[in-house]
């Protein structure tokens, strides 16, 4: 048996219900592909929106940044919080300009934020977040010290409010559009890494950790 965020009115897709999904390893997968959310609050009676990285440890997600950071201490006291994540996948051309579209897999997450106080959780979470970058890297840097957990602010948001919302496939025209002499289809889209590019300050003799060599998008 699957398992499933139970969808609330707030997270139940309405708008073509059926591009909606709320199985927790649909949603996971699309949060362990992405690199940077969005994070939407009011503060003062003024929305934001900010972009920020993100982890996932199991059914909660984690973003931190600096301790005197406005964003953070204002979601530490409570506030409602939406986070999103996009992928996209693809650029639909149709034959009219009207059913052009895009192939995404987007999902939100509603809710409240906790704050994590424990060097042990914080050392644990900060790691989540480098491996979500790079597999394999934190065992090879040097890891915060006590200082820098101190001026670090991380704040976790429980999955229990999500959903996902996917589209694919190509266009869908109108029937009387199909006759037009007009090329329509996808354009696949896909981040990709490229050649490691060496710090500046980069000891001779370094080599390139197979971790970085074998890295792939």
């Amino acid at each position: 048996m699957n398992d499933s965020v139970k969808p609330t009115e707030r997270t139940r897709v309405k708008r073509l219900p059926k591009r909606g999904e709320y199985d927790r390893e649909v949603i996971n997968a699309i949060l362990d592909e992405g690199f940077i959310c969005y994070v939407g609050f009011a503060a003062d009676g003024q929305p934001y929106v900010i972009p920020t990285g993100y982890a996932r440890i199991g059914n909660d997600l984690y973003i931190h940044g600096s301790a005197a950071s406005r964003m953070l201490r204002g979601i530490a006291e409570g506030i409602d919080v939406c986070v999103t994540v996009t992928l996209v996948d693809g650029l639909v051309l149709a034959r009219s300009a009207f059913h052009h579209s895009i192939n995404y897999r987007s999902v939100v997450i509603l809710g409240k934020a906790e704050l994590v106080e424990t060097a042990d959780e914080k050392n644990a979470v900060l790691e989540a977040f480098t491996e979500h970058v790079i597999p394999g890297r934190w065992a090879e840097v040097r890891w915060p010290n006590e200082l820098e957990l101190k001026a670090t602010t991380i704040l976790k948001l429980p999955i229990n409010e999500a959903s996902a919302k996917i589209r694919t496939g190509g266009p869908v025209d109108d029937e009387e559009d199909y006759a037009m002499n007009v090329w329509a289809g996808v354009i696949p889209l896909k981040l990709t890494n490229r050649d490691p590019i060496p710090d500046d300050r980069l000891d001779e003799g370094i080599a390139i950790p197979a971790h970085v060599i074998n890295y792939k998008r």
